[in-house]
């Protein structure tokens, strides 16, 4: 009489790309091929699978969302802060004469470059005004 909880073999037929792909994951699990076709057969046909999918498929989302948020936020940052610098800097900076605008042409380049230069050390060095905006104010 044959025990009815020993394992029985079943051949079956894979596509070659199947097949490498197997081959290659057992091999770097160092489990078994049979194994990892046995639980993929068994996750397959289990009945909860499509809730599980479901469930990983409603994580991920929640993830994404979320840094969709925080990316939301910290653009809102940047275009107010961006907003509130040029109102003070028009209303501050007053036109200046011609002979000091011409000097002032000739010194873009070097003072772009110092604003990139200040700019990739406040970056480099954190924090970042994201993280010093509460963001528990109040509207």
């Amino acid at each position: 009489m044959t025990n009815p909880r020993k394992k029985r073999k079943v051949t079956v037929y894979l596509d070659p790309a199947v097949e490498k792909a197997l081959v290659e994951f057992a091999a770097r699990r160092d489990r078994s091929q049979s194994m990892i076709a046995e639980a993929a057969i068994a996750s397959f046909l289990s009945p909860d699978n499509a809730e599980r999918r479901e469930a990983i498929v409603a994580r991920r989302l929640d993830q994404i969302d979320r840094r969709i948020t925080r990316m939301e936020r910290d653009v809102g940052i940047a275009v107010e802060t961006l907003a509130v610098f040029i109102r003070f800097w028009l209303a501050t900076t007053p036109a200046l004469p011609e002979p000091a605008a011409n000097a002032a042409k000739a010194k873009v380049g070097e003072r772009y470059e110092a604003f990139v230069t200040a700019l990739g050390r406040r970056l480099a060095q954190g924090p970042k005004l994201r993280q010093e905006v509460s963001e528990d104010v109040p509207e």
